[in-house]
């Protein structure tokens, strides 16, 4: 991620959690990165050095008060436009999510297994998760059938495979050692 887009994320954070906003904020800013890549002209509107400042923060207020976003957020915004970062708010969505993350000690998870788990296997998984990376996992699961069995789990840039495929490569990887 750029360090430009982190850097927001980051200051971002840091006001939200501090004024315990963070999920209202991530709302809000969900909510206008939304209105924001749906409206090729917002985008030029808030994008072109020709307009003025003050008439880019009269919309900015507008849409802010349309959304029901916070100062926090209004702030934020005219912070972005003024520094013509406006292109980055993808990124910075993303980026405020992942650090939201990171300091609320969560971790999502991509469970990805050969055949549907039951509540049973989802719940002793998620806990295994949680003892291995000492965070509060949020999981989603899907099924690939090419698997064979077990499970292979990503959990950022982490990938822990306990695919059946997995396990026979290894035990071949050692009988041809032996």
């Amino acid at each position: 991620m750029k360090s430009a887009t982190l850097q927001y994320a980051n200051a971002l954070a840091d006001i939200a959690l501090e004024q315990g906003a963070a999920d209202p904020v991530l709302k809000q800013l969900s909510d206008f990165n939304a209105a924001y890549e749906e409206s090729p002209e917002l985008r030029t509107f808030l994008g072109s050095p020709a307009i003025k400042r003050e008439d880019k923060h009269g919309v900015i207020e507008k849409l802010v008060a349309r959304l029901g976003a916070s100062r926090i957020m209004r702030n934020f915004l005219f912070i972005v436009v003024d520094n013509q970062r406006t292109p980055l708010l993808p990124q910075m969505l993303e980026g405020f999510q992942q650090v939201l993350q990171q300091r609320q000690g969560l971790a999502e998870a991509d469970v990805v297994s050969a055949t549907p788990m039951n509540d049973a296997q989802k719940s002793q998984l998620q806990q295994s998760l949680e003892k291995l990376t000492g965070k509060k996992i949020h999981a989603k699961y899907s099924q690939d059938p090419t698997l064979l069995g077990g499970a292979l789990v990503r959990i950022g840039d982490t990938i822990y495979d306990g695919s059946l495929r997995n396990r026979l490569n290894q035990m071949r990887g050692r009988l041809g050692a032996e």
